[in-house]
């Protein structure tokens, strides 16, 4: 063989094994669950408005704004699950999935600021206390328990492995979270007279939804600067790869998410003694799925000569 590169492009065998959907998006259900969620909550708001104003309530008010932006924040998770589903083009060759990253990232920043706009009205409202219209202020916020954690409900079965999915649950549980404080706050000032246990219940709140926060935010930044997902040991697939028969090196690894609910690698995989053949790099594919939940795997098989130069197999295929 010549020390110039020989390159022998082939496909291997396709496999979709406990995908999210065609693409590994998440499936139409949740499209279902974003329609009915932001249905429900935009219906709630208009209450809380409503019942606010008659109630003379700033506290009802204030948490229909907060609502409104959980709204915005649904949208932005629905509008990202669905990008996630167009098809490669020649501008994006990978599809759109990377949408849904941008959406956990955006929700992330949604509940933080949320976290903050929360917390400065509970200091204002511990300076200068009003008077709560407690028996109004409980039946409205009880609802809101019902509905917010209604909705999160729709979205728990896909939380764990779709952080944009995670994004819309906490978005609703941390809904859920205030409404049951304020309903607390409402029955002990009802019996207390104290106006300063509501703002102090609203900032042991903000603690709640800042420290379920920041993993969702810690784990979309990672994703948006193509990090290992959370869930993947490098070190393992490295094992793996190296473990395989006919294997003498693994470099080049590489390993990142296309999407909040689907993974890349890329491995160069020195073999001395040859070329194992198709049938290994569909194995390959097949059991990193089925060990890493990696979906798309390009595997370059580098052959070493006699005179020690490197004749590349380049192997790409999506398992």
């Amino acid at each position: 063989m010549s020390a110039g590169h020989h390159h022998n492009h082939g496909h291997s065998a396709h496999s979709h094994h406990d995908r999210h959907g065609p693409h590994g998006h998440i499936p139409t259900s949740f499209s279902r669950a974003f329609a009915l969620g932001i249905a429900l909550n935009i219906t709630y708001i208009i209450v809380e408005v409503v019942y606010g104003l008659l109630a003379g309530s700033m506290a009802l008010l204030a948490d229909a704004g907060h609502n409104l932006s959980d709204v915005l924040g649904l949208a932005v998770a629905w509008a990202g699950a669905e990008l996630a589903k167009r098809p490669p083009s020649k501008r994006f060759t990978y599809g759109l999935g990377g949408s849904s990253i941008l959406a956990a990232l955006l929700n992330g920043l949604f509940l933080l600021v949320a976290c903050g706009a929360i917390a400065l009205e509970a200091i204002q409202r511990f300076s200068a206390p009003s008077p709560i219209a407690s028996t109004t202020v409980i039946i409205v916020a009880s609802v809101g328990i019902v509905i917010n954690f209604g909705t999160a409900m729709l979205f728990v079965r896909g939380q764990k492995e779709d952080i944009n999915i995670r994004g819309a649950f906490l978005h609703m549980m941390a809904d859920a979270g205030v409404s049951a404080g304020v309903v607390v706050g409402g029955i002990a000032i009802y019996f207390s007279g104290w106006n300063w246990i509501d703002p102090l219940i609203s900032l042991l709140i903000v603690v709640l939804i800042f420290w379920s926060t920041w993993g969702l935010l810690s784990e979309a930044v990672r994703m948006s600067l193509a990090g290992v997902p959370r869930d993947i040991n490098v070190e393992e697939v490295q094992t793996y790869l190296a473990s395989l028969p006919g294997v003498q090196t693994v470099h080049d690894l590489h390993i990142w998410p296309m999407s909040t609910s689907e993974t890349a690698m890329t491995a160069h995989l020195i073999l001395p003694d040859g070329h194992p053949g198709k049938g290994f790099l569909a194995s390959v594919q097949k059991e990193v799925l089925a060990l890493f939940s990696i979906h798309h795997t390009t595997i370059q098989i580098e052959l070493e000569d006699e005179e020690g130069d490197l004749c590349r197999v380049d192997c790409h295929g999506d398992a």
